[in-house]
Order: C-alpha cells, then sequence, then structure tokens
C-alpha cells in the first residue's frame, strides 16, 4: 500500500468515527433530551437519562477531537492540490470545533441543573426546569450554527478532490452541494421555521450521501493511482 493510500484509509477511518460518535451524540442522545417549548419534560428526560447524556457528552467531545484529526489527516492528503483551499478547509473545521465543543457544555450544565440539590434550593423546582431547557435551547441553536462551518468545510474539500484526480470528479461536486444544502437547511431553520420542519429531512439527503460515500471511499479505494490511470489512458 502506497504512502497516499495509507493516509486515505486512516483520513476513512477517522471520517467513520465522526460519524459514529456524532451520531450518538448528535442524532440520538441530544434529541431524546431536548423537548422544544416544554421545560418539564426535557427536565424529566435529563433526570431519567443522566448516564446516557453523560455518554453524549463524552461522545461529543470525542467527535469533535476525531473531526480535527480528520482535517489533518485530509489538509496532508490534499496539501499539495491547492494549498490556500486546504487551509480554508482546515479553518472552518477548528471553527466548527470549537463552537460543537462549547456546546456539549451547555448539555452537561443541563443535567448539573437538574440534579443538583443546590439548583432547586435557589431557583425551585419551575425554576430549574426551566433554565434547563434554556440551556439545552442554547445547546440546539449553538450547533445549528455551527452548521455553517460544518457545512463550509465541505466546499474546500470538494473542490480539492475535483482538482486533486485522486476521488471521482463526481464525488468532488457531490461534497460542494451538500456544502450548499447544509447552509439552505441552516437558514431556513431561522427564517422560515416552519417550512424547515418540512424539508430538514430531505434538504440534509445529499449532504448524507455525499459524506457517506467520501467515508466509504476512503476505506475501500483510499485514492486514485493517478500513475497508473495515466498509463491506461496513454494505451487506450
Amino acid at each position: 500500500m502506497s504512502p497516499r493510500k495509507r493516509l486515505a484509509r486512516i483520513a476513512g477511518v477517522l471520517y467513520l468515527l465522526v460519524g459514529i460518535f456524532g451520531g450518538f451524540a448528535e442524532g440520538y442522545v441530544e434529541p431524546k433530551m431536548y423537548v422544544a417549548g416544554d421545560a418539564a419534560t426535557t427536565a424529566l428526560n435529563l433526570v431519567a437519562n443522566a448516564g446516557l447524556v453523560r455518554l453524549g457528552v463524552v461522545a461529543d467531545l470525542l467527535d469533535q477531537a476525531f473531526f480535527v484529526f480528520t482535517a489533518m489527516a485530509l489538509y496532508l492528503l490534499l496539501e499539495h492540490v491547492h494549498r490556500g483551499a486546504a487551509v480554508a478547509m482546515g479553518v472552518f473545521v477548528a471553527l466548527a470545533v470549537a463552537i460543537g465543543s462549547i456546546n456539549t457544555v451547555f448539555l452537561f450544565e443541563g443535567l448539573q441543573v437538574v440534579t443538583d440539590h443546590s439548583y432547586f434550593t435557589a431557583f425551585g423546582a419551575a425554576g430549574v426546569n426551566s433554565l434547563a431547557l434554556l440551556l439545552l435551547d442554547m445547546q440546539h441553536y449553538g450547533l445549528l450554527i455551527a452548521q455553517i462551518f460544518f457545512g463550509l468545510w465541505l466546499a474546500p474539500l470538494g473542490y480539492l478532490a475535483y482538482r486533486s484526480q485522486l476521488f471521482p470528479k463526481a464525488l468532488g461536486g457531490a461534497l460542494v452541494v451538500a456544502c450548499v444544502c447544509y447552509l439552505v437547511d441552516l437558514f431556513v431553520a431561522f427564517l422560515l421555521p416552519e417550512l424547515s420542519r418540512a424539508i430538514h429531512g430531505y434538504v440534509v439527503i445529499p449532504c448524507a450521501v455525499a459524506e457517506m460515500w467520501m467515508v466509504l471511499y476512503l476505506l475501500i479505494m483510499g485514492v486514485r493511482t493517478i500513475e497508473q490511470d495515466t498509463r491506461n489512458l496513454a494505451t487506450a
């Protein structure tokens, strides 16, 4: 296995771990806790699932760490194509990770509020419930804000994949489309929340397809061997 293919497969494993830990934390744990507009139910969910919340917090932090490592591996793999685009990709990931890590604090503090008796003494049951909902509201909308960078990093990645000849050009295009879909989903969520609830499930499909395609390509194929492709074209 060439060093380039080995690096690509390392990036694929790291990207897969991002999906696993992020899917558990943000796709399962957090929606299970947060009920928009219902403070009492949100607080009860946190109390009843305290262990799950702690696992979700750890998974979220691992997700952010593996996301940084993924960007580093892809930077090393694709820097030769266009250094400016590779740097932009890394900057967008760093911003997404910073916002995402801060949002994890809100989930953990929500758990602290409903399980620490001193908060009940200070604020009463209704106050504690309201505070817990406020913290999870902040986490929910903070993750939406972070989505701008979760989306934007796919644009330089798609460009680099398209230009590099190491990946199918269609994959590079799909990653750019995924970037656009993430941004559309984000802005609609803030500007037209009713419409967002209706279209969210459809808008994120291209995002899931593109990122799964990238992960599988990195894991299975690694990258194309450009020298071999050139010889094949010459003898065709």
